[in-house]
């Protein structure tokens, strides 16, 4: 593959000429893959519009890119090593010959059960090989795979079963959690009470645990897999064929479903894999994310089988059976990239040393944060204990919407800084918008941060509905992608990403959108309004904090008992990860005299900070402020 980075020099020199001419530059790039027909049109763009297109009546599959032509050189080499949940239960290797084979049945059995090109499965599993073996089966046979957070509730999953008109859910009976066991099957069972789309269900043998059984809807994944041949052609897709849909929270409304093509997700997430990780033949890489997050998809699937690489599914938690199983496992399969988010590492710092130096990490080479912004202690404490001062840490920032990643640090070539994520890869143009829609220029600037080229990984659309996503991410700054972060610019031209600009919140990596939250809450028929902000968490980043405004008085004793009913619905109808941590009951909200509410306001009394709250000039009842403050919930 063309323009691996390995000196800052060469850095420059290829970003300049992937600026210059892009069309060249990812054409020189794409050339690289297993093409059916070469493309006609590298670049067709109208950012203005939200229209792009990459590698136009190119045809392909990216199956026969991830496996295929990796056969005949590396057929027994591991492709997957799958790590599960229990220490007592065996590591399995599987190889890329076993990988295709796998793949292939999978792929007949969707085709058996009536599922075509174009066709939309949605995909509820835990992290075991039946999830890889699913996502690279539907795109073997170029169906659209939508992958939900097998963490999410009944409700959650629903919602994107319904938007996509999934014909299929594959699932498993259940799912580990570390000690925890999850009855997912009755999950989906529920999902699928107001589903009328879903035709069939697959489930995977995991748990072993008591599960019902639809006839005629629902069959076992084994008992199709052993009927199945391990040939299957690959379908032939166009450039822009949709590959999968994958499900990102918006600050108002429902789940966004961003579409991914599938030319251009290839090359992007396979080059930035090999330049990010700067992964060598007979590394052993591991990203510790779970699949139902893009995170997943680019960094645990696609960009390293792309990559002919070795990579690491993992089933458990970083805490069981206790915390040093990260370290454990890396001195096991001697890991020589690491991959993980800063709330775990947050988690792990906390606990005694021991867990660490009892383990030979001399195998690692880079390490990496991703999900969320790492702040300076988390940064210095995994640069000191795990990479022992000798690993560069990749701190990237990107998003679902994204594909991959776009800015981070290239290892040993550009030299790292505490919590920045430093340079954009190459082909990257981000810039910092003022909030009039100005370009900030120079260094020492803030701003939001907006992408002002287009770049192959870029989703293409909304799932349904290109004008939510015009107007979402086209419409700030007309004619430039906006992340909805903000960022700052240092000296060196280095970026740091400072935090959201919208409702959306980091929780854990998970970004949540507290309108839904604030919708569930509001059901209760005691709550009058809510509004949900995030604050500083020690080991999260951020947690969540519920403003709630009841519509009469109630005691004590039923503000406790109404917290909890309102965390259960949370996790009921979203998921035990949008849970709130602090519930405070006032008597009324902060709003400007157009109604709106003063979250700004809020997040600083979340986060106690009282004596600068801001300009309060344009607020309709400036006395909620001094309730709300003298009330904190602590």
């Amino acid at each position: 593959m063309k323009y691996i980075v390995k000196s800052l020099p060469e850095y420059f020199k290829h970003q300049d000429k992937a600026l210059e001419n892009p069309e060249l530059f990812w054409s020189e790039i794409a050339e690289s893959f297993t093409w059916k027909k070469p493309w006609k049109k590298v670049l067709t763009a109208n950012m203005h519009k939200a229209e792009i297109k990459w590698f136009e009546e190119g045809q392909l599959n990216i199956t026969e890119n991830c496996i295929d032509r990796h056969l005949q050189e590396k057929g027994s080499d591991t492709a997957i090593i799958f790590e599960p949940n229990s220490t007592q239960e065996k590591a399995q290797h599987i190889s890329f010959k076993q990988l295709s084979e796998e793949v292939n049945k999978m792929a007949n059995v969707l085709k058996q059960k009536g599922i075509q090109k174009g066709d939309r499965v949605c995909v509820y599993l835990p992290m075991i090989p039946e999830l890889a073996y699913t996502m690279l089966a539907c795109a073997r046979i170029g169906a659209i795979h939508s992958v939900v957070f097998a963490g999410y509730s009944s409700t959650a999953l629903a919602s994107r079963i319904n938007d996509a008109s999934c014909k299929m859910v594959i699932t498993a009976d259940g799912s580990y959690r570390g000690a925890k066991e999850i009855n997912l099957k009755s999950i989906v069972d529920k999902a699928l009470l107001d589903s009328p789309s879903v035709e069939n269900v697959l489930v995977a043998k995991r748990t072993q645990c008591e599960i019902e059984m639809t006839s005629g809807r629902d069959f076992f994944l084994s008992d199709l897999i052993s009927a199945a041949s391990t040939v299957c052609s690959p379908e032939t897709m166009n450039a822009e064929d949709p590959l999968f849909i994958l499900y990102t929270s918006g600050s108002t409304g429902t789940p966004k479903g961003m579409v991914h093509t599938t030319g251009g997700y290839m090359v992007y997430t396979a080059h930035t894999f090999k330049n990010v990780f700067q992964y060598e033949d007979g590394d052993i890489y591991w990203c510790t994310a779970d699949i139902g997050w893009i995170t997943g998809h680019s960094y645990i699937l696609y960009g390293p089988l792309l990559n002919g690489a070795t990579t690491i599914l993992y089933e458990g938690v970083p805490s069981y059976p206790d915390h040093n199983r990260f370290w454990e496992i890396i001195e096991k399969h001697k890991v020589n990239q690491f991959y993980t988010a800063p709330t775990a590492i947050r988690s792990l710092a906390k606990q005694d040393i021991s867990h660490v130096e009892k383990h030979d990490l001399s195998s690692l080479k880079i390490l990496g944060t991703v999900g969320e912004p790492i702040n300076v202690e988390a940064w210095n404490w995994y640069d000191h204990h795990i990479g022992q001062q000798r690993c560069p840490i990749v701190d990237t920032w990107w998003q679902t919407e994204t594909g991959g990643i776009l800015i981070s640090p290239i290892p040993f070539s550009t030299p790292t800084k505490a919590t920045f994520a430093t340079f954009p890869l190459l082909g990257i143009q981000p810039v910092l918008m003022s909030d009039e829609g100005k370009e900030l220029e120079g260094n020492l600037v803030n701003g939001n941060l907006c992408i002002k080229t287009p770049w192959p990984g870029i989703a293409r659309t909304i799932w349904n509905n290109h004008k939510r996503y015009l107007e979402t991410y086209f419409s700030a700054y007309p004619g430039y992608y906006f992340s909805g972060d903000a960022a700052l610019r240092d000296p060196a031209g280095y970026y740091r990403i400072t935090g959201r600009v919208d409702d959306v919140v980091i929780v854990s990596g998970h970004n949540l959108g507290t309108a839904p939250i604030e919708n569930t809450i509001n059901e209760h028929q005691i709550v009058a309004e809510s509004a949900i902000v995030g604050y500083p968490h020690d080991i999260k980043g951020n947690a969540l904090f519920g403003f709630v405004t009841l519509k009469r008085p109630i005691s004590e004793a039923e503000k406790s008992a109404l917290k909890i009913a309102i965390n259960e619905s949370i996790s009921d109808q979203i998921g035990p990860i949008a849970k709130l941590s602090k519930i405070q009951f006032t008597f009324s909200l902060p709003k400007t005299r157009s109604g709106k509410i003063m979250r700004r306001i809020l997040r600083k009394i979340a986060a106690n900070e009282f004596t600068n709250l801001g300009d309060t000039s344009t607020l309709l009842n400036p006395e909620a402020v001094q309730e709300i403050i003298k009330n904190r919930e602590k």
